[in-house]
Order: structure tokens, then C-alpha cells, then sequence
């Protein structure tokens, strides 16, 4: 079924350490993704759901399947802990797709590994559902993005604040290497892991650069630019990942590790939703400038590898340079994305203002975020100043000086209305109809999460029939917060 060909087990034994899956009992397929399935190349014609079943809870190992726990360290909202790893997941290996490109295939929720600490190594039957919809549905936005290949029930209960069913989720990858894992050897001074692991990470997400005198630095921008690049696209839908910590920053620039992440309903610059993140600092604002944070954090590690290199004169007190030049490029990739979600081909730095303007209009009066968008895709070419949004002078100022930006650019009310609907889509996984999922799941009702993830494929697509899944919650729909699954 798979064909394994795993090379994260080459690099030294201390970078991971061995282990079995342990926490099915009497699993049940929820999920398996088929059309991903056949994607990566797997052959898994011929197998019943029981077969299946008993692969994706660990039952069962495949040939050429060498189960291992990560190990990687962290700064956890800003607080370092120099060990964590792989507490509740096991990867499986990794295979070759037929495009040539590289994925793990990990286990999450089973069963306890040396990296557990006093956790259970499972996972609740909630976070199971939640990664499921939100992964497949960020792939679906564009959004580079850790896929679901299956989910399973575990046949037992973990305790949390209640005792609740198990799941096993079948996570896919490009890599699991995080910010972390580099931070777990340079705390220990051990450069020489440092350098193998850069080493491998180049020649596995950027074979590129292998041939560069200053490798080690270019590393760091890559690994950078996709970073930010992934955070503006996150902020240009709305999405606020909740626990930005660095043992969740993944340096092949993909979204890693959906706990308490959420999308917004109304836009508001502070809008928090992790329970865990009591003082705000993985707000949506707060986004970029805890990627730059987190950057810091990898490049310090790098630093004695990058001024070794012919670039030998880049020492820590050039680190704010980059960043600085970094958060150029930041702000440059949110405007380009925000300005064609405005129907504005390139945007600069001269219309951050208009951007600016919308965005304190929608947080004003209270505006769901995603639906505003819509409805200001309907204002394009109408010349009718009486429209759903509420009049006001800030409205009134934005509108004039939006439709002067678009004729300024010259392009048809088709073009425009084309580039606006490409870039905002009209379903989101609501965070409402996502507990609605979850809460159902819980009493073995899997249909609305079906549902979901179905819908949630064609985000850019008006689909008639699930009209209901476009608005946003009613007042006691609303979700304040969310929570992590461990």
C-alpha cells in the first residue's frame, strides 16, 4: 500500500527514538481521503475498511514502516522548554508521491512515546474532526497546509476536562522539521546536529541551494519568505492560528498543528480564540510579527553555521537587519494579497490607506469579515449608491476612494469582479458549524462532518443547497473560544 522510503531515521539515533502506536482498541473508520490517497500514490485498491481501519489506528504496521517519535524543544508563548517532541504522534515514514515530492505519514493520538511526559499520547475524538475539516479546507483555499489522509475512532475514552471518545488522525506532511526541532540541539550547544540537520532539511525542501557558498543563510530566507508568505495568505482569509509557537512552525512553510486555530466571524484586529492564549499574543495582528519572532529564533540557532560560510561576517547583531528587510516582505505579500481581494491587480505600498480604511470600517460596525468581501464584489460596476453597508462618512470615503483605484487601473468590471472572486472565498469552515461537526461526531452522527468537507472543497464556489453554511452564527452560535486537544 505504501511504498516507504525513509530517511529521517539515517540522521543520528538521537534526533528520534523508536516506538509503536498502542492506543487502538476497536477502532472505526471515520474518513479516508481517497482522492488524496491517489494523489500520493497509494495503492489501496482491493482493501476493505477493516483493513484500513487497522492501518490508520496502528493495529496494523506495513512493511518498510520504521514508527518513530520526533524529538524537537520550543518556545511556548515566548517561554522556552528545551525538550517536547513527539508527545501523541508517530511517524509512520515517508514516501515518494508520483511527482516526485517527499511526505511523512504520521499517526496522531496513538499512544504514548518517551517524549509523553505525564500525557496519555492520545488524542479526543474533537481534535480529530477539527484537523480533518480545517486542513482539507486551507488546502482547498491555497493555502500550504499539512493534509488529512484518514480518520478513526480508537474504540476507547480519554479523560480531558470530561471523559469524551479517542481518534487517531492520519497527518501528511512535506516534513515535520519545526523552528523547534533546531532549537532542540543548539540549546544543547550541539552545532554538529545543527549542521546535519540543516543539511538534510536543504537537500530535502531546498535542494536549491545545496550548491550555494552561503547555503546556510540562504536556508534562513527561504525558510523565512515561505513563512511569511503562508502567514499573510492565513490573515488574507481570516484565519488566526492560535498557538504560534515554534515547535509549530514548520520550515517547509506549510500550516502545522491545528489545535485552537480558528477563522473569524466579525473582523477585529485583536480577535483571539485559543483559551490557552489569555494575554493576546497570537492575535490576528499579532501574526506576522510572531513569524519574524519565531525567525529570530531559528536564525540565532543558524548563526554559527552562516558565519562560517563566505559570509563570514553576519554575526547575531545583524539579525535585526534581516528581520527588518524580512517585515518589508511581509507587509509586501499582504498587500499584494489584500489588494486582488479588493479587485486591485498590483497593490503598493500607496494603497495599504485604502486596505487600511475597509478593514477599520468592517471592525467598526461589527462586519463578518468573509461575507463583506462578497457583498462588496456585487458593488463593482453599480452605480447605485444605496447597498447593504451602513452609510457612514468612513464608508462613504472608502467606497469613493476604492472605485477611483479601480478605474485609475483600467480594468473591466469583469476583470475586476474575476480577480475579486478568486481570491475571497464564499465558505469558510465556521467555527460554529465546525463544533456543530464535533458535537455530533461525539454521538456517532458523522454526517455534518461530511458535509463540510464536501462543501468546503469548491470555497470559491457558490453552492446553492448549502446556502446555510454561508452565514455567519447567530448571536448564541457564536464561538469565543477554542481549545487545544492535548
Amino acid at each position: 500500500m505504501f511504498n516507504f522510503d525513509n530517511s529521517y531515521i539515517k540522521l543520528p539515533a538521537d534526533f528520534y527514538q523508536a516506538v509503536n502506536p498502542s492506543s487502538a482498541h476497536a477502532p472505526e473508520l471515520i474518513a479516508f481521503n481517497t482522492n488524496f490517497a491517489t494523489e500520493l500514490g497509494i495503492d489501496f485498491d482491493g482493501l476493505t475498511e477493516k483493513e484500513l481501519v487497522e492501518i490508520f489506528s496502528g493495529q496494523k504496521l506495513l512493511p518498510g514502516s520504521t514508527p518513530i517519535a520526533m524529538a524537537y524543544a520550543g518556545h511556548q508563548f515566548g517561554n522556552f522548554v528545551p525538550s517536547l517532541g513527539d508527545g501523541r504522534a508517530i511517524l509512520l515514514g515517508e514516501i515518494v508521491a508520483p511527482d516526485g515530492q517527499r511526505y511523512d505519514i504520521q499517526l496522531k493520538g496513538a499512544g504514548q512515546t518517551s517524549f509523553s511526559r505525564r500525557g496519555d499520547g492520545r488524542s479526543a475524538l474533537g481534535p480529530v474532526i477539527r484537523e480533518y475539516i480545517l486542513s482539507e479546507a486551507m488546502n482547498a483555499l491555497n493555502i500550504p497546509t499539512t493534509r488529512a489522509l484518514a480518520a478513526v475512532t480508537s474504540g476507547e475514552n480519554v479523560r480531558r476536562e470530561e471523559v469524551v471518545p479517542g481518534g487517531i488522525f492520519t497527518r501528511v506532511a512535506s516534513s515535520h522539521i519545526r523552528i523547534g526541532t533546531f532549537e532542540y540541539f543548539a540549546c544543547r550547544d550541539d552545532f554538529d546536529a545543527v549542521k546535519q540537520l540543516a543539511d538534510y532539511a536543504i537537500n530535502r525542501h531546498y535542494p536549491e541551494l545545496k550548491v550555494s557558498e552561503t547555503k546556510y543563510y540562504d536556508f534562513f530566507i527561504a525558510v523565512s519568505k515561505r513563512k511569511l508568505s503562508l502567514v499573510a495568505k492565513w490573515m488574507s482569509v481570516g484565519f488566526i492560528h492560535g498557538v504560534m509557537n515554534t515547535d509549530n512552525s514548520s520550515i517547509s512553510g506549510e500550516t502545522i498543528d491545528f489545535g485552537p486555530c480558528a477563522f473569524m466571524d466579525h473582523f477585529s484586529y485583536d480577535k483571539v480564540f485559543s483559551s490557552i492564549d489569555r494575554d493576546g499574543r497570537y492575535a490576528y495582528q499579532n501574526q506576522g510579527n510572531i513569524a519574524l519572532w519565531n525567525l529570530s529564533s531559528l536564525v540565532h540557532c543558524l548563526t554559527p553555521l552562516i558565519s562560517s560560510e563566505s559570509k563570514n561576517d553576519f554575526t547575531i547583531d545583524n539579525v535585526k537587519e534581516e528581520l527588518d528587510t524580512l517585515l518589508e516582505f511581509f507587509i509586501e505579500q499582504w498587500l499584494e494579497l489584500m489588494g486582488k481581494k479588493l479587485g486591485i491587480l498590483s497593490a503598493t505600498q500607496s494603497d495599504q490607506p485604502l486596505i487600511n480604511l475597509w478593514l477599520s470600517y468592517l471592525e467598526k460596525e461589527n462586519l463578518d469579515f468573509t461575507n463583506s468581501f462578497q457583498d462588496l464584489i456585487h458593488l463593482v460596476g453599480n452605480n447605485n449608491t444605496q447597498n447593504q453597508f451602513k452609510q457612514t462618512t468612513e464608508f462613504e470615503q472608502f467606497y469613493s476612494s476604492w472605485k477611483q483605484r479601480l478605474d485609475d487601473q483600467g480594468s473591466d468590471v469583469h476583470e475586476v469582479k474575476e480577480l475579486m472572486s478568486q481570491n475571497n472565498p464564499v465558505f469558510i469552515p465556521r467555527n460554529h458549524q465546525v463544533e456543530k461537526a464535533i458535537e455530533q461526531a461525539l454521538e456517532g452522527n458523522y454526517n455534518h462532518f461530511h458535509k463540510l468537507n464536501k462543501v468546503l472543497s469548491k470555497p470559491f464556489t457558490f453552492q446553492e443547497q448549502y446556502r446555510d453554511l454561508i452565514k455567519a452564527p447567530l448571536k448564541e452560535e457564536i464561538v469565543h473560544q477554542t481549545f487545544c486537544g492535548t
